[in-house]
């Protein structure tokens, strides 16, 4: 599986418990203050926000819009750089970005991926989530529209060979809670994000992974730089 698939392949296993919502037409005039809106929401989360954790739900659907896929589970976030996607149903994987390394552990296959964070993220909807304030550049601004108090703010990666079309965020009452992927297989992927808590406390633990004993281990985790020791 290449990294395109592998990362379209994650965002598969987070779960949300919404259907493909529809985008309402506004006036040119109505467009024009949406996307002013959308853009302030965006640059407020990336420039503000620094941890969020909540639980979220996920459905993916197909090109005709069949629903394929449930899922559910937790996330913890600490930009930049750092995440923890906990997937609880229909079966148990952890997922963590600690920095330096992406690791996936499924804990019904007894085996964990690694892979360097830096080549696995790219223009990637994990990379503007847990990136630095200045990954919205990598994304093309689209626009945005409203929708039953949801303001929805199109985005879209630069990098074509990212595996994604496009993404959209959700935000009501200026807090994130929803997120929409669309990948190069034309599926959908959506999220629903429950009991956020922005900014809150997160154990640094969270986003330490060892693989457990006994488990078999893909790929090799990149390691910092050891730094000589001074001589006297």
């Amino acid at each position: 599986m290449n990294e395109s698939k592998s990362l379209i392949a994650f965002f598969r296993h987070v779960s949300v418990c919404s259907a493909l919502y529809l985008l309402v037409s506004v006036t040119p005039a109505d467009a024009q203050e949406e996307k002013d809106e959308g853009r302030l929401l965006v640059e407020n989360f990336l420039q503000n926000v620094v941890t969020l954790s909540g639980r979220f739900e996920q459905q993916l659907l197909d090109a005709d819009d069949n629903l394929v896929e449930e899922s559910a589970g937790f996330l913890q976030i600490r930009r930049p750089g750092q995440f923890r996607w906990t997937y609880m149903e229909p079966y148990q994987q952890i997922l963590i970005a600690d920095g330096l390394n992406m690791w996936s552990y499924d804990v019904d296959l007894e085996q964990v991926t690694v892979k360097p964070q830096a080549t696995s993220l790219g223009s990637t909807p994990a990379l503007l989530l847990g990136g630095a304030s200045e990954v919205i550049d990598d994304f093309d601004y689209i626009g945005s529209v409203t929708e039953r108090g949801t303001v929805w703010v199109r985005l879209r990666p630069k990098d074509t060979d990212s595996g994604f079309t496009k993404v959209e965020l959700g935000f009501t009452d200026g807090n994130l809670t929803r997120m929409l992927f669309g990948d190069n297989l034309e599926q959908t992927t959506l999220i629903a994000l429950f009991d956020v808590e922005f900014n809150g406390t997160i154990d640094t633990e969270a986003f330490v992974f060892s693989p457990p004993a006994g488990v078999d281990v893909v790929g090799t985790p990149v390691a910092l730089p050891t730094t000589p020791a001074a001589e006297f």
